[in-house]
């Protein structure tokens, strides 16, 4: 953390101010309605804990400011505020009096900073090994004289170079441990790198002392291993980090710089930052499609492997939706622009990993508490050692002081979680599988029960007309119409098979539109009252039709339309289950969890379904309300219920679940509110997901109990004496290395 704020020149302000300006702003701010914007800014000086802490407590004082979280392991800051109380270029300011630099958000310039700060690492790594290896040389033979015999100016000379060469370690290669303890002790919280600057800055002091007046022994040799091993552990620490942080960034990358824009019959080639909504744009054979949009013009095959994790290719033709960063293949495209900047998919997906990034799960956040109670104890146990050690042997004191500072410093302790999630987190995303909530991963290996929605969810999603059965005189295209007129606002996967049945053009007005979750829609046109859903919805209709036709139909949907009178007609809807379906519930449940089905379908489809994938306990005709009981009533009896929706009509039953997963598909991803989004919409990704989270589990309770038991055996070995200060080096680096390593294996 920077020690101090500087004062902004107007120059600098008036830079500033530019970020104001709409124009601008329209390429990384989304406007999220009631005078609300929000932005993500990446603060360039944050090092630790400490850092987040202090921006987030200054913002949030602020008046107009909404909601300030910051990312400390991409070191991005989302920001929402009230534009009618506060602009963004004093929000950029404020930041900057704190002494860091903030700017908006850009994958190219994140990148750029990471690999700046990988240099700068790798520099601090270089200049610690070189005098390490020359220390220890220096310091083999000064260990040998000691028991053989050494002239005193020989000895004299040794420790002189020793100290020369350790000094760019002391000044240079440590500085980031000591200003992260500086911000710790600042802000009146402790970290794990105040134990670690309070020994390699009393081991130097306390060996430049002996060097200048004469001694027994110096620490150099200690200094130089202990910062050359931490500052190598956390390379590897934040390698596994970046991993998941650039697994998302790279998303972002996939969006062109430059597109074709077709305006008046004519093409241009303009910057995408310069498009609006409504635009239309040429996506030619190989190309990159620059923007979310409507296809209004071609057909052709679009690759979208790299946002979901799906490796086959995507059909698409005139009214299908496609997303900006997929590939298209085949012949060109004309896209007509719905969603640019913020709110495409490849931002939306990339603010949901952010937001699971800056949530800690329950046993992360134990870990940290627990981290900061050692550090304290550390430092209380150090000194009590001293003070004891002075009375039994005051030449040994310091050395047994700095032993047991250096061998259980908490570094292992402090990387035991977050190197986990993070080696978890940018498998998973590869994978096309997008945790969203910092708890999901943890919550997943306790769960005991899984539930599945029947339509969009096992099945595709792509109902279709299979048949109609007649049961008045109105014609079939006229029922038809009538059908498709009412599910015109409906967002049920069963409206678009009806609005693919009828032309546009033959749709009626409908007035009084009313929307039944679990029963169906109602409307009037040209003054009749009509009825479209189950047959308990409008009651008319006999169960004999309704037996004669599902015997027919065993696999169908049965959706009864009706007028105030009579019914009209039965549309027999099919939707096949998905491909992977069976295979995936088989292995839930080879796993001891039990499986059900809820679905707002008819007895029969349903069973037909559970049927199929060996299912033995399902529910049909439920309304959203009664999914929701029948999961409390799950949880009451001890369940950890984990749901699968497609999260359009699920909303109340996905938030009533431990961990619930949505269906990823369309352009809804942004907007998800679940806990795991399945980007390719493959069953098969929740058996991988369940995987993950048990494994991550294990690796993190592994990473603990291994730093717990390496500090409860190595402290009072080092206490007694028995552990040098550089053995005590050694030890901690192969502590903290054997946790990452063991977190590198879940990717």
């Amino acid at each position: 953390m920077p020690e101090s704020g500087h004062e902004i020149v107007p120059a600098e302000i008036q830079k500033l101010a530019l970020y104001d300006h709409p124009d601008i702003q329209r390429s990384f701010v989304i406007d999220a309605g009631e005078h609300r914007k929000e932005a993500v800014l990446i603060l360039e000086g944050i090092t630790c804990a400490a850092c987040v802490w202090l921006n987030e407590r200054h913002l949030k004082q602020l008046s107009g400011i909404q909601s300030v979280e910051v990312n400390y392991a991409n070191h991005r800051a989302r920001v929402a505020w009230d534009e009618r109380q506060i602009e963004l270029s004093r929000i950029l300011q404020e930041i900057q009096f704190l002494g860091y630099n903030a700017h908006p958000y850009s994958a190219w310039q994140a990148d750029q900073i990471r690999k700046t700060q990988r240099k700068r690492d790798l520099q601090r790594i270089a200049i610690a090994g070189i005098a390490a290896a020359q220390v220890m040389m220096l310091a083999v033979a000064l260990y040998a004289g000691a028991w053989y015999g050494i002239d005193i100016n020989t000895r004299r000379l040794l420790r002189w170079f020793s100290l020369l060469l350790t000094m760019p370690v002391v000044s240079f290669a440590a500085w980031p441990f000591y200003r992260s303890a500086w911000s710790a002790i600042k802000s009146s919280r402790l970290n794990m790198d105040v134990p670690v600057s309070i020994a390699i800055l009393s081991a130097f002091a306390g060996s430049l002392w002996v060097t200048l007046t004469g001694g027994a022994q110096v620490y150099y040799d200690t200094v130089s291993m202990f910062t050359l091993f931490l500052l190598v552990t956390r390379l590897l620490e934040s390698g596994a980090r970046e991993k998941s942080i650039e697994s998302a960034e790279n998303l972002l990358k996939l969006q062109p710089a430059m597109t074709t824009r077709i305006r008046d019959g004519q093409q241009e080639y303009i910057a995408v930052l310069d498009l609006q909504q409504g635009d239309c744009i040429l996506a030619k054979a190989g190309e990159i499609v620059a923007a979310d949009g409507l296809i209004v013009e071609g057909m052709s095959t679009v690759d979208e492997s790299l946002l979901t994790g799906e490796s086959h290719a995507v059909p698409k033709q005139t009214g299908d939706t496609v997303i900006a960063g997929s590939l298209n293949q085949e012949g060109p495209l004309t896209i007509q622009v719905t969603d640019i900047g913020e709110n495409t998919v490849l931002a939306g997906i990339v603010r949901l990993v952010d937001k699971a990034q800056a949530e800690k799960p329950r046993i992360a956040q134990l870990a940290d508490r627990v981290s900061v109670w050692f550090t304290l104890g550390l430092l209380i146990f150090a000194l009590l050692t001293g003070v004891i050690w002075l009375y039994i042997d005051a030449a040994r004191a310091f050395e047994i002081v700095l032993s047991v500072l250096v061998v259980t410093c908490p570094c292992a302790l402090s990387l035991a979680v977050p190197a986990a999630l993070a080696a978890a987190g940018s498998n998973l995303i590869k994978r096309g599988i997008l945790v969203t909530r910092g708890h999901a991963l943890e919550t997943l290996s306790h769960v005991t029960y899984l539930v599945f929605d029947k339509t969009g969810t096992l099945t595709i999603g792509k109902p279709r007309i299979e048949a109609m059965e007649m049961l008045s005189n109105v014609s079939a295209d006229q029922c038809a119409a009538i059908a498709a007129s009412l599910e015109q606002a409906s967002e049920h996967p069963l409206a678009y098979a009806f609005m693919r049945h009828v032309e546009k053009e033959r749709l009626f007005p409908v007035t009084q539109a009313g929307n039944m979750p679990g029963h169906g829609v109602t409307g009037d046109i040209a003054g009749t009252t009509y009825t479209l859903g189950n047959r308990n919805f409008a009651n008319l209709g006999t169960e004999a039709d309704e037996r004669r036709i599902q015997a027919r139909y065993p696999a169908a949907t049965l959706v009864w339309l009706s007028d105030s009178k009579q019914a009209l007609a039965v549309f027999v809807l099919n939707d096949p289950l998905r491909d992977d379906a069976k295979i995936a519930i088989a292995a839930i449940q080879s796993r001891g969890i039990s499986v059900g089905i809820l679905s707002g379908d008819s007895d029969a489809a349903v069973a037909y379904a559970a049927a199929e994938l060996g299912v033995a306990e399902f529910s049909s005709q439920q309304k959203p309300q009664d999914k929701l009981a029948f999961l409390q009533a799950l949880q009451v009896q001890g369940e950890v219920v984990a749901m699968v929706g497609d999260g359009i009509n699920d909303a109340p039953v996905l938030a009533g679940a431990q961990v619930s997963f949505a269906m990823g598909t369309g352009t809804d991803v942004a907007s998800q509110t679940s806990d795991i989004v399945l980007l390719s919409s493959k069953l098969s990704d929740v058996d991988a997901a369940l995987s993950a989270g048990k494994n991550t589990l294990q690796v993190m309770r592994q990473n603990l109990w291994w730093a717990a038991i390496y500090n409860l055996v190595a402290l009072p070995f080092a206490a007694l004496g028995y552990i040098p200060p550089w053995l005590a080096a050694l030890g901690m680096s192969l502590s903290s290395l054997i946790v990452v390593l063991n977190a590198l294996r879940l990717r």
